[in-house]
């Protein structure tokens, strides 16, 4: 008869107790619910303010809107120059960033500081700075301008701008997934016979794929809807270097907040989906390379 009873004193201090888990987080609930009234004042009522601004007009106002010659015009500068902007910021975020991981020089800490810059300088001084900088008499401008490329007031300039503006998205994204890289696998490289040009292709930038993606994708983002620091060193030409950002603003300073809310619903639709689409593309390749490993 003991026995029976030691065994079922055994098997209930053994047995898990019901509806006792241990959250990391405490008082989880109301975190989660100031968590998303935060997000929801934020980012979610603002965005959703455009699509009922937008729904007062109806679809062909809405088409009249978008195909206006001048509205499409924007279109093609805003993208064309993120683009480009962005291209050239995953080229240099990745050069960047490998420079600032794998070598020590001089002054390391300091450059590595200034790629924040961007990000803590207001925009309309970044403006100001490079458009005196790119002109015909700035110090860069002016041996461009004999050669007869001009930069200021040009679609160049726009490309400069964001190009200054996007950096530290890429090199940021990058950087701590490069300090992460385990070596032993270049040196895994290395003793078979490996050259480093195929060891970087093959073994390192696999790894740094998402993270590049993710830094492009934030920069294109980002660069879609510059306007402080694009607005000074564009020229602001209708058709040639004027972005879609100012002409939401010129919409807004004549009172039609309807057109002015149908674009930048627009813009905020293409950067959402150049988001996922850049999200689908990066998780697609971690499941990869775990798939592989």
């Amino acid at each position: 008869m003991s026995a029976k009873v030691d065994a079922a004193t055994e098997q209930k201090l053994l047995k898990p107790p019901k509806n006792k888990q241990k959250r990391v987080i405490p008082l989880f609930g109301l975190s989660l619910g100031v968590t998303l009234t935060l997000l929801s004042l934020v980012v979610l009522i603002p965005l959703i303010s455009l699509v009922i601004y937008t729904a007062q007009m109806s679809w062909a106002d809405i088409v009249e809107t978008l195909t206006r010659p001048r509205v499409l015009a924007s279109f093609r500068v805003s993208i064309l120059t993120a683009f480009i902007a962005s291209v050239v910021n995953g080229v240099m975020g990745l050069v960047l960033a490998w420079v600032l991981v794998r070598y020590d020089f001089p002054l390391k800490r300091v450059i590595d500081g200034m790629i924040e810059i961007p990000f803590a300088l207001p925009t309309s001084v970044a403006g100001i700075a490079l458009t005196s900088l790119t002109s015909s008499n700035g110090l860069v401008g002016k041996y461009f301008s004999k050669i007869g490329i001009d930069i200021a007031y040009t679609r160049i300039g726009i490309t400069v701008a964001l190009i200054f503006i996007g950096i530290p998205f890429v090199t940021r994204a990058i950087q701590p997934v490069l300090e992460k890289f385990d070596p032993a696998y270049e040196e895994a490289a290395a003793e078979l016979g490996a050259s480093r040009t195929y060891t970087f292709w093959r073994v390192i930038f696999p790894e740094l794929r998402p993270s590049l993606f993710a830094g492009f994708g934030l920069a294109f983002g980002r660069c879609l809807g510059e306007y402080g620091s694009v607005v000074f060193i564009a020229g602001n030409k209708p058709y040639e270097t004027e972005i879609t950002p100012l002409v939401i603003m010129s919409e807004l300073q004549e009172f039609d907040y309807s057109s002015a809310t149908a674009i930048a619903l627009v813009m905020l639709i293409l950067a959402f989906t150049i988001l996922f689409l850049m999200n689908l593309v990066q998780a697609r390749n971690t499941r990869i390379l775990r798939g592989v490993k």
